[in-house]
């Protein structure tokens, strides 16, 4: 059967969505598995802010690609997408359906579309990464912008691990399109895309909400028990969202209030994000992901189909 991917913004219910889907999918006599592809999810340990499913609660299917990475390594699409497609095709190979879910969007872009990644080089990067360091993300960021003005748009102007990457590769390739995905991506095989979508100011109050439940649910603890674990040297996992203001909280940088306001205000702008990344995919399925008739539908159509 073809790929399914399950994509949307935080907070839309994907990960419910994919499980009503593998009870549709047993219903009509096939098993169906989850890939994940949502970056902090790979990571041991870190299950409150990233709203992991608890094992108790997937139903009893599989899951892949969850708790993979210690804090202390770094994540990125290019060491994700090989392990992603492969479980991908293992799954296929048994006959089962696979269904790729997660907010991620260049994850999801990478196992989807034949997208080979450029390689990488050392001195280049260490270099930029001193940049990064004394100039900080902003004049990178302008730097960017002056070289592809197309991948600065796409890239957070506070993310400097992407920009980094970005000029790394127009300063290996020689090539500023080199750092973006292709407007029309070639399919690595067929899927079908469903976009779990809500309306935004249904969406920021949710959001908000669930920020204010991370931190209830014991955020802060989750932070201070990865701290031995090294979250602190971690490349990707301490600027995670929510992490960066719990470790901030923890060491007296931020009071609660402020650690819980900007990551409601980060989430927000990262949602916003995720939905204009994922409506450039062509030929999806937008579901109204607050509206139970639709999803209903949409599950007895992906179920009903070869």
């Amino acid at each position: 059967m073809t790929l399914l991917a399950i994509v949307g913004a935080t907070g839309t219910g994907k990960s419910a969505f994919a499980l009503d889907l593998a009870d549709a999918l047993a219903g009509a006599g096939r098993h169906a598995e989850v890939v994940n592809a949502d970056a902090m999810q790979l990571y041991r340990g870190m299950d409150i802010g990233t709203a992991k499913l608890p094992l108790g609660e997937r139903r009893g299917v599989p899951h892949h690609l969850l708790d993979v990475l210690d804090v202390t390594e770094e994540a990125s699409a290019a060491a994700y997408q090989p392990p992603a497609r492969a479980e991908i095709e293992r799954i296929e190979a048994s006959g089962g359906v696979a269904l790729l879910v997660g907010g991620s969007g260049l994850y999801v872009s990478s196992v989807i579309h034949d997208f080979r990644f450029p390689g990488t080089d050392p001195v280049i990067r260490s270099r930029l990464e001193v940049e990064l360091a004394e100039l900080g993300p902003g004049l990178l960021h302008a730097r960017l912008r002056g070289i592809d003005p197309e991948t600065a748009a796409s890239v957070d102007a506070a993310n400097g691990r992407r920009i980094v990457r970005a000029l790394e590769v127009i300063e290996l390739t020689g090539e500023p399109k080199a750092a973006r995905l292709p407007d029309e991506p070639t399919p690595w095989r067929p899927h079908r895309v469903i976009h779990l979508r809500s309306e935004r100011a249904t969406l920021v109050e949710r959001l908000d909400r669930r920020v204010e439940t991370m931190w209830r649910d014991g955020l802060v603890d989750e932070v201070a028990g990865l701290l031995p674990a090294g979250i602190e040297r971690g490349v990707t996992a301490r600027k995670a969202i929510g992490y960066a203001q719990a470790l901030a909280e923890l060491h007296g940088r931020m009071t609660r209030a402020d650690a819980i306001a900007e990551t409601q205000q980060l989430t927000r702008t990262y949602a916003r994000r995720q939905v204009g990344w994922f409506k450039r995919y062509p030929d999806q399925v937008v579901v109204d992901a607050d509206d139970p008739g639709a999803r209903t539908a949409e599950l007895a159509r992906l179920a009903a189909i070869d």
